[in-house]
């Protein structure tokens, strides 16, 4: 149902399952090992530093298991000119509401070039053109002024907007804290189709 591989102009998303990735190099950069500043790149996301291999090992498993239903695409995001993992990318439908909410993070040596919208986009056009769904959302946590403005960016480019501030909608370490949505519809995506 999903796809095993996406290439972009600059980017290489190859699904994120223990298949693909190696369990250990995503330990060592989940987990802080490979020199980032995790707690920067998780500050605002629903999940906290990995303390063992085998908590990768049991995530990339999940993950896999989730694809496999249905329920989840995460892939990992290379740049084509490095072969270093760049972060993660994801797709997660809901098939009720006919929707898919896109996620991302990103090492700090790779932020602000442009990956974000060039993973979305592509995420996008699978959730419209091979799922069939009718929405994409994108949550960010409020605070996080680097999603705000990419997030903005890309929802304005196709044609989306900002839904509104949500309270205590995101969970993660630390509690409950607001969020916010941003929504492109199928229309939408449609209409900026060539630009």
């Amino acid at each position: 149902m999903f796809p095993e591989r996406i290439e972009t102009d600059r980017l290489e998303l190859t699904a994120l399952t223990p298949e693909n990735v190696d369990v250990l190099e995503y330990y060592d950069i989940a987990s802080g090992n490979s020199g980032d500043d995790v707690e920067a790149i998780t500050e605002y996301l629903p999940w906290e530093p990995h303390h063992t291999p085998k908590e990768t090992k049991d995530f990339l498993e999940g993950l896999a298991k989730r694809r496999e239903a249905g329920e989840n695409a995460e892939f990992v995001v290379r740049p084509e000119s490095d072969d270093r993992i760049a972060g993660a990318v994801g797709l997660c439908p809901d098939w009720d509401r006919r929707t898919a909410e896109l996620g991302i993070w990103l090492r700090e040596p790779f932020w602000g070039r442009g990956y974000y919208a060039e993973a979305f986009g592509e995420l996008a056009g699978v959730a419209f053109d091979s799922l069939d769904l009718q929405v994409v959302e994108i949550v960010h946590r409020h605070g996080n002024e680097n999603s705000r403005r990419a997030t903005e960016k890309f929802v304005e480019r196709l044609g989306g907007r900002h839904e509104g501030r949500l309270r205590n909608y995101w969970v993660g370490p630390g509690g409950p804290a607001d969020a916010h949505r941003y929504t492109v519809t199928r229309a939408e995506y449609e209409a900026t189709k060539g630009d």
